[in-house]
């Protein structure tokens, strides 16, 4: 029970819930925004689109 008074009522607790939280909503924005770019990058390549046809395989 000390520890959630200390997070809570001081001054270095209140900076730690900040700071998770604003890494938290950090992770969550990334997340979409990477997904988000993917998925407009995948429309953007996907073959007989916008007169784009597609790459013949690369040899390896």
């Amino acid at each position: 029970m000390k520890l959630l008074t200390d997070l809570f009522s001081t001054d270095y607790g209140l900076m730690s819930i900040i700071g998770i939280a604003f890494m938290l909503g950090m992770m969550v924005f990334f997340i979409r925004l990477f997904l988000g770019k993917m998925d407009e990058s995948a429309g953007a390549h996907t073959p007989g689109q916008s007169g784009q046809s597609a790459r013949p395989p690369r040899p390896h």
